[in-house]
């Protein structure tokens, strides 16, 4: 039997291209409407600069947007979500080829015809298979097992919209299979199961004759509405990812570790008008594309640190909760509300939700559509301090800081006290114009805080010990500041970091060493003054190497060693292999990971002056967690490299009840006891 074309068959008298026109053209004005409007607020937003190093970018949206490398770290999901957007890419061809279909029977890509055109629909049909048991497997997995990461604490939910998505994809390929069935029912099936089995599937629950041709017809124009109700819904609905996840990834943030400026653009942000985010409109366009871009699956909240320990905090819901909020302020097809305006931070993103985060980064590093979240957090911050609004336990930190430039409260005389107390090393506090091979940064945390002191110590012995010239700034040091800008303070900030930078420059030295994270971060990706500087992890594994210093003793004594790696070496500065490589010189190691490590570190909540921040929602503390979870593998030495990170853990080891079985150690002092 003949097969009827849609193109050949008028529908109702009207020629059916002419149907099919009419369908373009109003789909796609339509589109691009919405698309207007939805695009309407950006002309309203604060400037971004995301045009730097092309080809990083062109790279990244490749590996990170096309290839999806991120999504399998969460296996499962990855794996279903990488199966459903190979189909949306494949498939895409065929959907262009459709819409062709209703202009021409015979239509077909340039690229598509002959032995090209047979071995892409039997991919094609492959595709189709699979995608629709992908789809099927993500509904029962939302409707049966229902993850806790897709609740919305607090908020109004969008589980509605998945469920017409993955109704309106499973539609496009029941569309294809029944299309294409009919069609190989009225060929009699001819080319066989193997090469197209949806097709086939269909086949047999059609038969053959009159309603085989209705079904093709029907089947068709079923498709191509589906099609572009599709398309229209994507940009009104949660999923409006599907067109700005790409984008997202190309405009990503292509330098771990710093923090913004107050405005882009901006020479002098002290005579703004306002400081920060304090209205929606106070975000830069880029930040506004990622709540755009938000894909809802709550990989960033299930790795958040402070809502696992009950912080109201999460990641995920600031995105969809501003998303939620400019989509309210910038309806499509109504007129905006005729209500005042109100802020933003403190209302829609409440202040405990603010001061929650601790910066450590695990958001950022989950997500596969690179969402940034830590600058938003400092952006509100900025706005918050600059209404006066700053939590009661970071005040007293702060203040000291401005007088003394450190949070201890320490005489600026007695930075360098901490080296008086070596015996037979001389620790040279160089004066300006003096020079040495390394400026060891010993920061605030290490010159003033009793038990950090040691550390300071321990690191001196060992670079005496292996022959290195070094030397301190002593009272012409000052707080690096790397949690005074992400605290919001930036003037605070920039007065600190101008007073190490002339420091700096009245000395001459090859690099700096620093053993804190945080001021290995802020004089790396802060100062942003060319300096060069290494952590002490990194200067301990090149002097193991070199072997100016040799273990030899066997400090471990058989225990079971794990190492924490603290959030601002690690996932914002990425150095992992140096600490485990001096970890794996120890004599008589016996290591262990814990589950949480390296990229996905728990973050202990340390960080500078949050170690003064006082949370009355935390159901526990994260560092209580963290030794949680070194005690699960049978760990009994903790070894970290940051020394906040000590404190929070030496602390969490005897509120949890495991003092005398768990001892919590910084690196430096382990290899200066295993000498």
């Amino acid at each position: 039997m003949n097969i009827l074309e849609p193109a050949d068959l008028p529908l109702l008298g009207v020629p059916a291209p002419v149907i099919a026109g009419l369908i373009l053209v109003l789909a796609v004005s339509l589109f691009c409407f919405i698309l207007y409007k939805r695009l309407a607020v950006f002309l309203t937003l604060k400037p971004d600069p995301r045009t730097d190093n092309i080809g990083k970018r062109l790279a990244r949206s490749i590996i990170y947007g096309f290839l999806q490398f991120r999504q399998p770290r969460y296996l499962g999901a990855g794996v279903l979500h990488i199966l459903l957007f190979a189909g949306f890419m494949i498939l895409s061809l065929r959907s262009l080829t459709l819409i062709g279909r209703g202009f021409a029977s015979t239509f077909h890509l340039p690229f598509l015809g002959g032995n090209a055109g047979f071995v892409y629909e039997v991919i094609k049909d492959y595709t189709v298979l699979v995608v629709l048991i992908v789809c099927i497997i993500a509904i029962v997995r939302r409707a049966v097992f229902r993850p806790l990461r897709y609740e919305h604490p607090g908020a109004k939910g969008h589980g509605g919209e998945a469920y017409v998505i993955l109704g309106m994809v499973s539609a496009l390929m029941i569309t294809d299979m029944i299309f294409d069935g009919s069609a190989l029912a009225l060929r009699s099936g001819k080319e066989g199961f193997q090469f197209f089995p949806a097709a086939t599937v269909a086949s047999w629950c059609i038969g053959k004759g009159a309603a085989a041709n209705l079904l093709h017809i029907g089947a068709y124009w079923a498709h191509i509405l589906v099609f572009f109700g599709l398309l229209n819904y994507l940009p009104i609905s949660k999923h409006f990812h599907v067109i700005t996840a790409i984008p997202n990834v190309f405009f990503a943030n292509l330098h771990k570790g710093q923090i913004k400026p107050v405005r882009w653009g901006v020479a002098d942000w002290m005579e703004l008008p306002d400081i920060g985010v304090g209205r929606f409109e106070g975000f830069t366009w880029k930040h506004v594309l990622d709540f755009y871009s938000c894909a809802d699956c709550g990989r960033c909240t299930d790795n958040c640190p402070a809502n696992a320990v009950g912080r109201p905090l999460s990641p995920k819901m600031i995105s969809i909760k501003a998303r939620d909020y400019a989509y309210q302020r910038y309806p499509i097809f109504t007129k905006p509300p005729e209500t005042e305006e109100t802020d933003f931070t403190g209302v829609v993103i409440t202040e405990d939700e603010i001061w929650s985060c601790t910066t450590c980064g695990a958001c950022e590093q989950e997500c596969p559509i690179f969402i940034e979240y830590i600058d938003k957090i400092v952006d509100m911050r900025r706005y918050l301090l600059d209404q006066g609004s700053l939590p009661q336990s970071l005040q007293k930190p702060m203040q000291q800081i401005k007088k003394k430039g450190n949070a201890y409260g320490g005489n600026k005389a007695k930075r360098g006290a901490w080296a008086k107390d070596l015996e037979n090393i001389q620790v040279r506090e160089l004066k300006p114009g003096e020079s040495a091979e390394y400026l060891f940064f010993v920061d605030s945390c290490g010159s003033f805080d009793p038990r950090i002191q040691e550390i300071s110590k321990s690191f001196a012995r060992l670079m005496s010990k292996a022959g290195v010239d070094f030397g301190i700034l002593g009272p012409d040091e000052t707080d690096s500041g790397n949690e005074i800008r992400r605290l919001g303070e930036e003037g605070l900030f920039e007065q600190v970091r101008d007073k190490n930078i002339e420091a700096f420059a009245a000395r001459s030295f090859k690099e700096i060493v620093t053993f804190d994270p945080h001021a290995f971060n802020a004089i790396k990706n802060d100062y942003q003054a060319g300096l060069k500087v290494i952590h002490a992890s990194q200067m301990l594994d090149l002097l193991l190497t070199q072997q100016r210093l040799r273990l030899e003793n066997d400090y471990v004594q058989g225990r079971i060693v794990t190492y924490h790696d603290p959030c601002y070496l690690g996932r914002h500065n990425g150095v992992y292999e140096a600490p485990r490589n001096v970890l794996n010189r120890l004599p008589g190691i016996r290591y262990r990971e814990m589950q949480r490590s390296f990229s996905r570190s728990f973050c202990c909540s340390g960080g500078g002056l949050l170690l003064w921040y006082e949370n009355e929602h935390e159901k526990e503390r994260m560092g209580e967690r963290r030794v949680r979870m070194a005690s699960d593998i049978g760990a009994q030495l903790i070894v970290t490299a940051c020394p906040f990170c000590l404190i929070n853990l030496e602390d969490a080891v005897k509120t949890t009840g495991n003092e005398g079985k768990i001892e919590v150690i910084d690196l430096i002092e382990i290899v200066e006891r295993c000498l």
